[in-house]
């Protein structure tokens, strides 16, 4: 359940899914024509079977706040669990809001109405069913989609072994440390902080890399982190994301002000 699933926060994605779920509810109800359907005319049914899928899509828009805050209060991470409580409160939603409008607005609270039990297992559940393969793989199409452009704009960051590198995204670096014939790679993933070891040299990593910026003869930084500056002892330090301080020396500094200067206006 924790495992990690496709996913695509994008709004513009998840609209392309919501229209996806109107088209495909009003071609199953125009073609299958279930329940009381068979009895509207060609007419009736172009009038209100688009309606069905319009109020479908809706109440699948009106779950995407609660799936944001999922997605944020799992540090921007979304596992098969998550999809699956997302699912789960569209299916509740659903179920209110169509109980709802069929009992109280198509019906007028007549006492001939389905009953709850009944409105549950022969219209709704088969709808739910209906739509769940259109909604599961829109959304896993596109975080598939997601995953593969993350994948492409990934840097690697090569050691002098045939296996040894790591591949990231830029944004995700924060420093490169020099640590003998090593260097000490600090990074986020998933919103959590890491650090890997790699067989390189610093100045190598250096000329692969220009869009870190050098600040020390022992560190490597990647701007877009820049948090502060901090003094004291005669000593100047950058503080990066994570709280993490760099020490700047004073051959460096010109060129790391330009950088942050750049960087943060």
């Amino acid at each position: 359940m924790k495992s990690k699933y496709p996913f695509d926060p994008s709004l513009k994605h998840h609209l392309f899914v919501a229209f996806g779920i109107a088209v495909w509810v009003f071609v199953f109800l125009y073609f299958t024509e279930p329940l009381d359907v068979s009895e509207l005319s060609s007419s009736e049914k172009l009038l209100y079977m688009p309606l069905y899928g319009i109020f479908t899509s809706i109440c699948y828009l009106l779950t995407l706040p609660f799936q944001q805050w999922l997605f944020k209060s799992n540090n921007q991470r979304w596992s098969l669990g998550s999809e699956l409580l997302q699912f789960l409160v569209l299916v509740v939603l659903g179920f209110v809001i169509t109980r709802s409008v069929y009992y109280y607005i198509v019906m007028d609270q007549h006492p001939n109405a389905y009953t709850l039990y009944y409105f549950a297992r022969a219209i709704y559940l088969p709808g739910i069913l209906t739509i769940f393969p259109i909604i599961a793989i829109g959304r896993w199409s596109f975080g598939k989609y997601k995953e593969k452009k993350l994948e492409e704009q990934k840097i690697e960051i090569k050691g002098s072994g045939n296996y040894e590198s790591l591949k990231l995204l830029l944004n995700d670096l924060i420093c490169i440390q020099s640590s003998d014939n090593y260097v000490e790679i600090t990074y986020k993933e998933d919103g959590l902080l890491k650090k890997q070891l790699i067989r390189n040299k610093l100045a190598d990593v250096e000329i692969a890399r220009p869009e870190l910026i050098r600040t020390h003869r022992s560190f490597l930084i990647n701007p877009f982190h820049f948090k502060q500056w901090r003094t004291g002892n005669r000593k100047i330090n950058v503080v990066l994301s994570s709280d993490i301080e760099v020490p700047v020396s004073k051959t460096y500094q010109p060129v790391v002000e330009e950088a942050v200067n750049s960087t943060t206006e």
